[in-house]
């Protein structure tokens, strides 16, 4: 089942690329929806208790020591079951576009989520590398093909900054093989390998680089506000519901794992660096008008805080940490909708145009409001669960630290209620007063949304009795 899990995408990417016409969005959705299926099957079927589950083993490259390894553990299957979620989530948010070449753009959707699927399932460093790599070149043709204005210089800019680091990740990986006893890349030799001295920080610096890149964690955001904001929605979704998640994951699954030696000496630093994102993202986000943009800064405060509650080294911070990606995920793909529906009904993203709104959509107005509390962090949404476990992790780990990060919580709901005001309160103009309220599509879209910001705020352990055990075991091997 994890085979089929992993390259039924692939083979429905493939058949994608043949079809012409408006009926592949339909079976893009039915693809997506048939790889769900198969994920809840091995849901039904994990133990939690076990390390990994599903263990796929075979040789590949004998000789330089490569295996086809997969295996799923509850990290592992917390994040497929984020990227399967939300793919079809994804694909069905577009079906009120039109766009050329709509078969292709539902391939790439689809190779993206085999590479996605791959790299939360490999249990080799060159494997986990080579998908790392595969969901890059989708996501960049997506971007570049359908994105705005000046798509094509900021995506490449994207493009670079990525493979920039992934080459980094590369060189840390072969370094850490070169010192095994078996000369093999398989995840448990790398985690045995002998590091030391200049090696040591190598390896964990490298693998630092390419994973907060991809985060992406101050000073490495760069890339970030512009590719979001001229990025289609559904790109923008993919990015920052899933893609992100990438690096965290690499954090807590290869980097902290294989050279923990390290981290005394440096993780109280790269927190230190994750708190000054934080605050930084969301002064600027209180000062921007384009909602799109101000989310995406939102994005990078949010991120900045799982990245901080990591490095704090502390078992709270990486269980709020491993909370929050779901969260941050579900979160964020909804209020990148919310920005696509108003800006196809009244043709701006600038909240100075806007007001009034909530009297002509209510039923509109009603979802974006769920939606906010959640990213604003207030009690019984999804968003309070792992900021405050992660804050928790942050202040023991160092009281000031905890401190100045907690501010976030205040100017999350600063920007995000201005946002909520600007646009939904006061009265209508000539662009809002013949705003529709959202059509059946937008309503269920919506509607998946909430429910989970809701179910997951109030019922927490459905994520924590899934990936507790093994959360605490790859904490054991950071210490």
């Amino acid at each position: 089942m994890a085979i089929i899990l992993l390259f039924l995408p692939l083979l429905f990417a493939l058949i994608h690329f043949l079809f012409k016409g408006d009926f592949a969005k339909k079976t893009a959705l039915i693809s997506s929806l048939i790889v769900l299926g198969c994920n809840i099957v091995l849901l039904t079927q994990f133990d939690s208790n076990h390390s990994f589950n599903f263990i796929e083993h075979s040789p590949w490259i004998h000789d330089l020591g490569i295996s086809f390894d997969l295996g799923i553990d509850g990290l592992g299957m917390l994040m497929l079951l984020l990227t399967n979620v939300l793919v079809p989530v994804i694909i069905y948010s577009s079906f009120g576009d039109e766009r050329k070449n709509s078969s292709v753009f539902y391939a790439l959707i689809l190779l993206m989520q085999f590479g996605l699927n791959g790299v939360f399932m490999a249990l080799d460093g060159i494997l986990f590398y080579m998908f790392w790599e595969i969901t890059l070149i989708p996501i960049w043709l997506i971007c570049a093909f359908w994105g705005a204005e000046d798509r094509i210089k900021i995506t490449m800019k994207f493009f670079i900054y990525t493979f920039f680091g992934s080459l980094f990740m590369l060189l840390a990986l072969i370094f850490t093989y070169s010192q095994t006893s078996d000369h093999s890349f398989a995840l448990q030799s790398l985690y045995n390998a002998n590091l030391s001295g200049t090696g040591l920080y190598f390896v964990y610096g490298s693998l630092f680089l390419g994973f907060a890149i991809k985060m992406p964690v101050f000073p490495f955001h760069t890339w970030q506000p512009d590719t979001y904001t001229t990025s289609p929605t559904q790109g923008t979704m993919l990015l920052s519901g899933i893609m992100l998640k990438m690096g965290i994951y690499g954090v807590m699954r290869w980097m902290l794992p294989l050279a923990p030696e390290a981290s005394p000496s440096v993780a109280k630093w790269l927190m230190i660096l994750s708190i000054i994102g934080i605050v930084y993202a969301s002064i600027i986000a209180l000062q921007k008008n384009d909602i799109k943009r101000i989310f995406a800064y939102s994005s990078i405060a949010h991120v900045g805080m799982i990245a901080a509650g990591l490095f704090s080294l502390s078992i709270d911070g990486w269980q709020g940490a491993t909370f929050q990606m779901i969260a941050h995920g579900v979160n964020i793909v909804g209020l990148f909708f919310i920005v696509h529906i108003i800006e196809k009904r009244i043709q701006t993203r600038d909240l100075t145009h806007m007001g009034g709104i909530a009297k002509v959509a209510p039923k509109f107005a009603v979802f974006f409001m769920i939606i906010t509390l959640g990213s604003m962090a207030v009690p019984l949404t999804d968003g309070f669960v792992g900021e405050f476990l992660l804050l928790k992790g942050i202040y023991n780990a160092h009281m000031w630290a905890g401190i100045i990060a907690g501010t976030s919580i205040i100017l999350c709901a600063v920007y995000m209620l201005r946002v909520y005001q600007l646009s939904m309160f006061g009265e209508t103009n000539s662009l809002t007063s013949t705003f529709t309220d959202i059509n059946m599509q937008e309503t269920i879209v919506l509607a998946i949304i909430a429910i989970l910001v809701l179910v997951l705020g109030i019922f927490p352990n459905i994520i924590f009795e899934l990936v507790n055990n093994s959360v605490q075991s790859i904490f054991q091997l950071t210490l």
